[in-house]
């Protein structure tokens, strides 16, 4: 650490208090893949204030920035993250008035969809089963098993990258296939509004039981994973492409396509991020010569290669 470092602590503190911001933290810590070399600065701001402050220090500052939701959908590399990760894990509240559920951006949507049966709500069940945060359901559009998040949400409240609080209507987000305009335009999303129904909890169960079992019969879940590796190609299912180039099983290191999804590829106990993303070119690789099909990430891959000492 250098004193522009020491100086940028002293500011970020200023503004969430010490306890939430972090030096040289390991984002395996923070991936469900438990992959990834260490973030200079962890700050996990606990009002919207906080973290408007924090995009005003990266915007003023030219300070390099990842927002990070619950490292679902995110593979970070060896060498770590440069600058500040943001992370809203303790702005997770979800309460509920009348037929409206009011998500804070780091709540779980899973956490979601239960307080809607809880409060004997339908149109969330989809969401039993989706591995990520609020916010990041926003960012993409969330969806499964025949719902999206579209169809449920009434507005978002965003932080931009000049620091600028706003609300969206649904309209405004411009909800599309695995995108919205939070991830064009570089929003931070910290609130969500749905519109939701009364209905019957019997049936809500029963639903959102048999999606957990579906998802629990065919995903890996009992290995650490990015989640589905790659969107579907038009015309294609990108697992059932995996399955019959014969890569099930295969990988670098402790990473490998899982035997029991072939969308998934999974760390098997003592995989690096090196491991993870050289069976993720090895997949696209084998696939694009044997079906002519290129296959595209919907995980990211940010940070730093490892540098050898």
């Amino acid at each position: 650490m250098n004193i522009k470092d020491d100086i940028l602590y002293q500011e970020l503190c200023k503004y969430c208090g010490e306890e939430n911001v972090l030096r040289d933290e390991p984002m395996s810590n923070h991936t469900l893949t438990k992959l990834g070399g260490k973030a200079d600065f962890f700050v996990t701001p606990v009002t919207y204030e906080q973290t408007r402050q924090v995009i005003r220090i990266v915007y003023d500052h030219d300070i390099p920035f990842l927002f990070l939701g619950n490292g679902s959908n995110m593979i970070v590399r060896d060498g770590g993250v440069r600058g500040i990760v943001l992370s809203l894990k303790k702005l997770a509240n979800i309460k509920v008035d009348g037929e409206r559920m009011i998500a804070q951006g780091g709540a779980d949507i899973i956490d979601a969809s239960e307080k809607a049966l809880e409060c004997e709500l339908t149109g969330l069940e989809f969401a039993c089963g989706i591995p990520g945060t609020i916010g990041g359901a926003m960012v993409m559009n969330a969806g499964a098993y025949g719902g999206e998040v579209k169809d449920v949400v009434e507005t978002v409240t965003v932080v931009s990258k000049e620091g600028e609080i706003f609300t969206l209507s649904n309209e405004d987000m411009s909800f599309d296939y695995r995108k919205s305009i939070v991830s064009k335009k570089g929003y931070i999303v910290l609130e969500t509004v749905f519109h939701l129904e009364k209905g019957d909890p019997s049936v809500i169960k029963e639903t959102m039981e048999d999606l957990t079992h579906r998802r629990e019969s065919k995903q890996p879940l009992e290995y650490p994973s990015a989640g589905s590796v790659f969107k579907r190609p038009p015309g294609y299912f990108a697992g059932k492409l995996i399955q019959d180039s014969e890569l099930q099983g295969k990988g670098f290191g402790g990473a490998e396509v899982s035997t029991k999804h072939a969308g998934f590829i999974v760390n098997k106990g003592n995989a690096t991020a090196t491991d993870y993303i050289s069976t993720i070119n090895m997949v696209r690789k084998t696939v694009k010569e044997t079906f002519g099909v290129e296959l595209e990430l919907e995980v990211k891959i940010v940070g730093e290669e490892k540098q050898d000492s």
